[in-house]
């Protein structure tokens, strides 16, 4: 169910450039399994991100599906790929589990939104300190 209040920041699938620069590294037996993977990524690998969750749908054929909610995120880490033209992100949630990002087209640019969307919604009022009909101050 999408919430009527959620924006969309990015839609869409890996960076073209992972796709190309494995592609050229697939000329060699070497590179051949990164451009397995590539190619892979660049069919079935979806991401969506919004000022409230994460959407990464991917796995064989796009069977497998992960929502994050921004409120779960305890840290981002990333690194830049491709010239820095893309990176790979990783999401540490609060209960020490990982959700890898990889070949983000733009990654500092969704990396600063969704950090600036968690401290908005850190500062808004959080559930549990809501006693009854007051909350603690």
């Amino acid at each position: 169910m999408i919430n009527i209040n959620e924006e969309f920041f990015y839609e869409g699938g890996p960076a073209k450039s992972d796709l190309i620069i494995n592609l050229f590294a697939g000329l060699t037996i070497l590179g051949l399994p990164f451009t397995f993977a590539a190619v892979v990524r660049s069919l079935w690998l979806r991401y969506k991100i919004s000022n409230k969750r994460i959407t990464i749908e991917g796995g064989w054929f796009g069977k497998n599906k992960t929502q994050v909610s921004l409120s779960n995120i305890e840290e981002i880490r990333s690194i830049p790929r491709g010239f820095g033209s893309y990176g790979d992100m990783v999401l540490v949630l609060n209960d020490g589990s990982k959700v890898e990002m990889k070949s983000l087209p733009l990654f500092r640019e969704k990396q600063n939104f969704i950090n600036e969307n968690i401290i908005k919604r850190s500062q808004t009022l959080n559930l549990n300190e809501v006693e009854g009909f007051a909350t603690k101050s």
